[in-house]
């Protein structure tokens, strides 16, 4: 008893330097899930160096590297990562694409094709991603997932530009409003956009209404981009302004960017911003949450494209600051536009048709590196993106809803808005407990696997014998307990159908059985049945004899019996036939001598609890199929 008092304090210290690596891990996977990739390599290193989920920490310190665009620095980790047992299949594919961007291309065909002969031949992010070397876009969408859906406020004119306001939403349209004279685009032959706003409860064509006050006129007017409290709009507009056209020497009246400030209740004090040039495009304003910093897109003189993104200082007098080029990791000959800025994180999203991607324009993230600078762009993947063009991408506060404009087919009209709902890898959450006294196990490893045997993680429980880890959805996994002195348990369970739900609990309640006293049992063998009997054979009537035996010996022994069956029959006939083999042995037993109270409980579990691979329709000898044909005995005290 000594000892084992002394194995109990040991594990209390292990288990309090996990507690702290496991929120370490959980710190680092929410760092990598928000594009904050350098903070992510550092946590990732500092697992590593504790050995904590060593693997797991590993795969995801490449895939951070990737995001970074630093393939030569993943490159030596990828390495370490496809000798790992039971790896899964697509980091062979990941560090074919690092030994790619290396130069070391006859490597990268050899890593390739072993990822392919894993069963991948038809894999479609191959396909999709791969095909034009977007390996951190692959690697992120592999666990990014979106639903989408259409809003009702969809015309068959142009909607687009959706943010959210108070509780309602704003937005462009073209749609006609009956007046009197139609003033229609040459572009694409509709009517001219003007803002409006409806509520989000009653998101309707009918509940739809313009904005308040002056800021809608005879020509284009929006979208619009609001401060924090909802007191001040900068929104695109043609060079209009006091009821005249501000043209260029061709006669083309561009785009400005303008202001307008709240008044109650009416958008007045319209005003047009420094930086509006008549010979050229400034316009798609997105404001900083602290008001400090306005991005837009323009084709002004000494860009890198046809339009590109900037950024000016929103100065104290109200005016803005010299634009600044984003450079070209975002910026490419073709044209970026639709800037908007997600204050939580500090994260730049955009549209692009310079970038490589789905179809037109798609949407993209920016990534930062060290000194904030930006190193990378991740395509945000379908269904965010379609083959046509995907734009004015706006994501609310909580992180989890927002809106994308876009011309896919299915739509109403020409450009329509969607609301997407982002779905974050599940939280996967459970315990392991003692059966004897349905106590947690502190210490134990948890084994996280996919179906097919790929490792994703490992855990050491704590004082609570919790485990917890993201996981993708729609798969089927496998989870797996063991602890010196412990018999090991499994469960299988899936994550599909669980788009809404955040989190999925998983407790390893297949009790896992102590066996601390088996020494005094060192000669008592599991007794077995015959195939759909539950008589005493007389080899087990030898094994009870010495239970009685010990019994005798011990008389503060008390034990529990528990009975099981092969899978052979149904379930329900398995779990009948093992109450019957749990309730022959208990009869036995007291028929001995002993007193009934000694034995706390006899249950029979039938085909649940098997001892090997002898499940339905698995073809297995005989003598597999016997040793799951048994009763065992588990001590629950001794005095």
């Amino acid at each position: 008893m000594k000892n084992i008092g002394i194995l109990f304090v040991a594990f209390v210290l292990i288990s309090t330097s996990v507690f702290g690596q496991t929120a370490k891990q959980k710190r680092a996977e929410r760092q990598f899930n928000d594009f904050s990739f350098v903070k992510a390599i550092n946590t990732y290193e500092k697992l590593i160096d504790t050995s904590f989920n060593k693997f797991y920490a590993m795969r995801k310190l490449g895939d951070a590297y990737i995001m970074l665009r630093q393939p030569e620095k993943a490159l030596p980790i990828y390495k370490e990562v496809v000798k790992q047992e039971n790896v899964p299949s697509e980091y062979y594919l990941y560090y074919a694409q690092a030994l790619r961007a290396n130069g070391d291309y006859e490597a990268s065909k050899k890593w390739m094709k072993k990822f392919k002969e894993s069963g991948n031949e038809q894999d479609l992010r191959v396909k999709d991603f791969f095909k034009n070397d977007d390996l951190a876009s692959a690697i992120f969408n592999a666990s990014e997932k979106n639903t989408l859906q259409k809003l009702n406020i969809n015309t068959k004119f142009n909607e687009f530009g959706a943010v959210e306001l108070n509780n309602e939403i704003i937005f462009s349209s073209s749609r006609d409003e009956g007046v009197s004279v139609k003033r229609l685009y040459a572009w694409d032959k509709q009517p001219l956009l003007d803002l409006y706003k409806v509520s989000k409860e009653e998101a309707s064509v009918e509940a739809t209404k313009q904005l308040e006050g002056n800021v809608n006129t005879i020509h284009h007017d929006g979208p619009a981009t609001f401060n924090s409290d909802g007191t001040k709009m900068y929104f695109s507009r043609n060079n209009y302004f006091e009821a005249k056209k501000i043209n260029d020497e061709k006669g083309i009246m561009h785009v400005g960017i303008y202001s307008a400030d709240l008044v109650n209740g009416k958008w007045e004090n319209i005003k047009p911003s420094n930086l509006n040039n008549p010979n050229y495009i400034v316009y798609h304003p997105s404001l900083s949450e602290d008001g400090k910093k306005l991005y837009f897109a323009s084709d002004m003189p000494g860009g890198i494209g046809g339009t590109d993104i900037y950024v000016s200082d929103v100065l104290e007098d109200g005016t803005l600051g010299k634009p600044v080029n984003l450079g070209n990791v975002i910026n490419t000959e073709g044209n970026e536009a639709f800037p908007f800025i997600y204050n939580a994180e500090d994260i730049l999203y955009f549209s692009s048709d310079g970038h490589v991607g789905f179809g037109l324009m798609d949407v993209f993230a920016a990534v930062k590196g060290e000194n904030n600078s930006i190193v990378n762009v991740i395509n945000l993947g379908e269904p965010i993106n379609s083959k046509k063009d995907d734009f004015a991408y706006y994501l609310s506060k909580d992180g989890f809803k927002g809106f994308i404009s876009s011309n896919r087919k299915g739509g109403e009209g020409g450009d329509d808005i969607y609301a997407f709902t982002r779905i974050p890898p599940l939280t996967l959450k459970g315990q392991i407990f003692d059966a004897v006294n349905n106590e947690p196990v502190v210490g134990a490893k948890v084994l996280l696997t996919r179906e097919n045997g790929e490792e994703l993680a490992y855990f050491i429980t704590k004082e609570d014998g919790a485990y917890e880890h993201l996981i993708p959805r729609d798969e089927k996994f496998v989870l797996k307990g063991s602890k010196e002195k412990y018999q090991d348990v499994s469960k299988n369970f899936s994550s599909f159908g669980l788009e809404k739900e955040k989190e999925i609990i998983v407790d390893l309640n297949i009790p896992m059985k102590p066996i601390e006293n088996v020494v005094i049992l060192a000669d008592l063998e599991t007794i077995y049945f015959d195939l759909d009997k539950y008589n005493i054979r007389p080899d087990a009537a030898i094994e009870l004899d010495k239970v009685v035996a010990l019994m005798n010996k011990y008389p503060g022994m008390v034990i529990r019996l528990e009975s099981h069956t092969d899978s052979r029959a149904d379930d329900d006939y398995n779990l009948v036939l093992s109450n019957n083999r749990a309730k022959s042995t208990y009869k036995y037993i007291i028929s001995k001598g002993i007193d009934a109270s000694r034995i706390t409980k006899y249950e029979g579990f039938g085909e649940t609890q098997l001892v090997n691979k002898c499940s339905n329709n698995v073809k297995c000898s005989e003598a597999d199929h016997q040793l799951n044909r048994r009763t065992e005995f588990i001590i629950i005290k001794m005095k």
